[in-house]
């Protein structure tokens, strides 16, 4: 009986078989235009479909990018605390939970006064550049060159009813709108920090799992370089930041400049921004605003602010930035203004550490095999 089985299933294939479908046809010749025609347009679509869905969340790519920034600048102290022999999650905890809380004092004691400061300086902003021409030789500029025109003609351009603040961001509605957003933007890097803080040698260890086994220890070697400088970075530069808006506070005061804190915060903002070329557009605004109101306090501002420039960027920037890499002025500004055209400020943020990151692998990958060739 066992045999039997077999023998009958055997059977049922064979008149299952019986039904005919016909004989496979020839394959599909490959070289006719179109079969490429037909792949080369499914391959356009495919494309222009993962562009605009790339596009269409590119805001979310953006957040990802800055979370994924701060975990590497504060990844050092998170290493810090563990060579003192705390555990990674108690290291990122405590780093975290510093982190909330300096930022929010710093919110506390800062954005009120930016707030107001800020307001004041935009609504007397038509008035200060009609100051400017009371003095005669700005008057004879302007008369030649039409350059205090032309910025109250730019004020006027991005201002509506005397509000820029409002028309700036679309009226009380695009107001709220932009608190909104910006809420649940900082909220989700903050998140985000905190879970790539808290998961990055795993990140990276699974990202070294796919590079080669025999080249995974250099590999791994030049990703902790890129990651410590990185990080080295971050924090060098928000401290060099730091001390030049602490400056532009300190000498606003002295001067009774209009709104110190929103000075120095914009100082600040620009200079961690943008290296080299944030204290250029700062000693702009600064001289202009302090030209508003004398031509001597002007002087004093841009001579004070140009000296600063030259102690922070041969006595500060060296001694703060020593253990990080050196990077090339001419590299600075280059890489600035591109992560500027292709993210904005985050791009422009974000540029400098890259650039020191590929001087690093080039140093160490590629001119060493173009020397031993």
């Amino acid at each position: 009986m066992a045999t039997k089985e077999p023998i009958k299933k055997t059977l049922r294939k064979k008149r299952e078989r019986i039904v005919d479908f016909g004989a496979p046809g020839l394959p599909i010749n490959q070289s006719h235009p179109f079969y490429f025609g037909f792949l080369a347009t499914s391959g356009g679509l495919l494309a222009l479909v993962l562009l605009r869905s790339l596009a269409a969340a590119s805001q979310i790519f953006v957040l990802i990018i800055i979370a994924l920034f701060l975990a590497i600048g504060l990844n050092p102290a998170v290493e810090g605390l563990r060579r003192r022999g705390m555990s990674r999650y108690g290291a990122v905890a405590m780093i975290f939970a510093l982190v909330v809380i300096f930022v929010g004092i710093f919110a506390w004691l800062v954005i009120p006064p930016v707030i107001s400061q800020g307001s004041q300086l935009i609504r007397n902003a038509p008035d200060l550049l009609s100051n400017l021409k009371h003095n005669s030789t700005i008057a004879g500029l302007n008369n030649q060159y039409g350059i205090v025109d032309l910025l109250q003609k730019k004020l006027a351009s991005v201002s509506s009813n005397g509000t820029l603040l409002f028309s700036a961001f679309g009226g009380v509605i695009g107001v709220g709108k932009s608190v909104i957003s910006g809420t649940f933007a900082a909220l989700t890097v903050m998140i985000l920090t905190l879970y790539f803080l808290a998961s990055l040698p795993t990140i990276i260890e699974l990202g070294l799992r796919l590079t080669p086994a025999s080249r995974r220890d250099r590999v791994a070697l030049l990703t902790n370089g890129v990651l410590d400088r990185i990080g080295t970075y971050i924090g060098s530069q928000l401290t060099v930041a730091l001390l030049s808006g602490l400056f532009i506070l300190v000498m606003s005061l002295l001067l009774r400049l209009p709104s110190p804190i929103a000075l120095a915060m914009l100082v600040f903002v620009a200079n961690f921004a943008i290296p080299l070329i944030g204290h250029f557009i700062g000693v702009s605004i600064i001289t202009i605003i302090a030209l508003t109101q004398s031509i001597s306090v002007g002087i004093i501002a841009f001579i004070s602010y140009v000296l600063y420039i030259q102690i922070e960027n041969y006595v500060i920037t060296p001694r703060i930035m020593r253990r990080s890499l050196a990077i090339p002025g001419v590299v600075t500004i280059i890489a600035a203004l591109t992560g500027a055209t292709l993210l904005g400020l985050v791009g422009a943020l974000l540029a400098v550490p890259l650039a020191a990151s590929f001087i690093l692998i080039l140093d160490e990958v590629f001119l060493p095999r173009a020397e031993n060739s």
